[in-house]
Parts: structure tokens; sequence; C-alpha cells
């Protein structure tokens, strides 16, 4: 895992997984985290609507790339429909614009589904259950999770596809 920041030199972040403390490195540009980190192949792009759709193409550049999860709202349909076509091409896979994410309880977590640590805990997203879901909605996904856990025995996995008019997830 690594993140990049273009406003600030190359350092690192701390994290705790479980009671882990983890660094995440940090870099100020793709070239550079592609370079250190080749393996990557997920990208969970949190730019603004404002610079999403060319951090998108830069990321296009790179061949190990399989998804993109875009989380920005309200990126122009005109910039959607374009990263949609030129992620297409590729063979890349795009999740929103306009997503929270997606999850597969026990296996991984991409963007900010599933909320807090307490609600993850609570909704048992935790562990695999046997229920799927696709939401146009983060709100919804997370009320899902919710209803879900309380009357089964779980999610199974769930993808919040955005409600953009033009999502990327197919």
């Amino acid at each position: 895992a690594a993140m990049i920041f273009p406003f600030s030199p190359s350092h690192v972040i701390k994290f705790y997984w479980g009671t882990d403390e983890i660094l995440v490195p940090v870099y100020q540009t793709m070239k550079e985290t592609f370079k250190k980190h080749p393996e990557v192949t997920v990208m969970v792009n949190f730019a603004s609507f404002r610079s999403v759709h060319s951090s998108v193409l830069e990321t296009l550049e790179y061949s190990n790339i399989q998804t993109i999860a875009i989380i920005a709202e309200g990126v122009p349909e005109s910039q959607t429909r374009a990263l949609n076509k030129a992620a297409q091409d590729k063979g890349v896979g795009i999740i929103g614009p306009a997503t929270v994410g997606g999850i597969k309880p026990g296996c991984f977590r991409i963007g900010n589904t599933g909320g807090m640590l307490d609600n993850i805990v609570m909704s048992k997203l935790y562990r695999p259950g046997s229920v799927a879901y696709v939401s146009k909605s983060g709100g919804m996904s997370n009320e899902l999770n919710n209803i879900i856990c309380r009357n089964s025995d779980g999610v199974y996995e769930g993808v919040a596809i955005g409600d953009d008019r033009y999502p990327g997830s197919r």
C-alpha cells in the first residue's frame, strides 16, 4: 500500500491495523509510486471532482492497474464517459464515480464502505456471511450492511457503484 500526495515531500504516515502499527509510504507522484510498488493493481482515487479526470487518465498509463475506485461526486458527465471509455479500452474496471467503495468481509475493503471501526464490528463486517448486494447509494449500502447482519448470517460482499448518471461500474 502507498499514498500519493503531491503537496509535500515523500514521507510515511502511521496507521493502526488491529493492534499493530504500520507505516504507509506517501509519494509526490504516481511515477515514483508505481516505480517503487510495481505490484499495485488497485487504486482508490480520493481526488476531488476537479482533478479526478487527469489523475485517472494518468493512472491508466500503468498497465498493471486492474481496478480504479473513484470516490468523487459531481464528476462532469463528459469526463466520466471519457474515463469509462479509456478504462474499458485498457480492460480496467471502474467503481464509481460517487462511490463509497465495496467490501468483502474478512478479505478486503475498498474506499470508505462500512464506515468506522465500531460500525464494522456492529455489522459483523470482519467475517463473511452469505448475502451479496449492489447499491447505487453509499448511505444505503451502509444501511444494507446493518439490515443484513441483523437478519441473516451477514454480508458476503457488497459494492456501492455510485449514483452519477454514467457509473463506470458494470
